[in-house]
């Protein structure tokens, strides 16, 4: 199967949202703010300077993640990474995450940041192996769930 990796379009909106809740429901519940950004990622990612990222097969959509503008504007969030379920284990992630450093470099970003769960151990290796390291999770982060945060600082 031979997967690209393309930008956002308003097409495939509904594939963002329908990815990342279903991942949600999975393994957590949708927050007030995962609802919100899913169903406006228009609003709350790309018009902020923020991307969204596609892995499609043929015109199948199988896997999305997003980067998402922080105060810094040189320091993206890597979030809303889903998979479609029996896609798994594929390593789709992996390529999205490629893909994401990979632009991250090219765009002189400081850094990707991420918040997740330490219960997602199998995902928590994978950011270790691509070297994001853990940083202590702010009073106020924006999800209740986060239990960790975590920083791959690029020079």
């Amino acid at each position: 199967m031979e997967i690209n990796i393309i930008p956002f379009r308003l097409i495939y909106a509904k594939d963002f949202y329908d990815l990342n809740i279903e991942w949600l429901k999975t393994y957590f519940y949708v927050e007030p703010f995962d609802e919100e950004v899913l169903s406006n990622p228009e609003t709350h990612i790309i018009n902020k300077g923020g991307h969204i990222f596609f892995a499609i097969s043929e015109d199948e959509i199988l896997g999305t993640v997003a980067l998402m503008p922080t105060n810094d504007s040189k320091i993206f969030e890597l979030t809303k990474m889903a998979v479609l379920p029996k896609l798994r284990g594929l390593k789709i992630g992996q390529k999205l995450m490629n893909h994401c450093i990979d632009f991250a470099k090219k765009n002189n970003f400081k850094a990707l940041m991420l918040y997740s769960n330490t219960k997602l151990e199998n995902a928590i290796y994978i950011y270790r192996k691509y070297g994001f390291i853990e940083v202590p999770v702010e009073e106020n982060s924006p999800y209740e769930r986060s239990n960790i945060k975590m920083i791959l600082k690029f020079n």
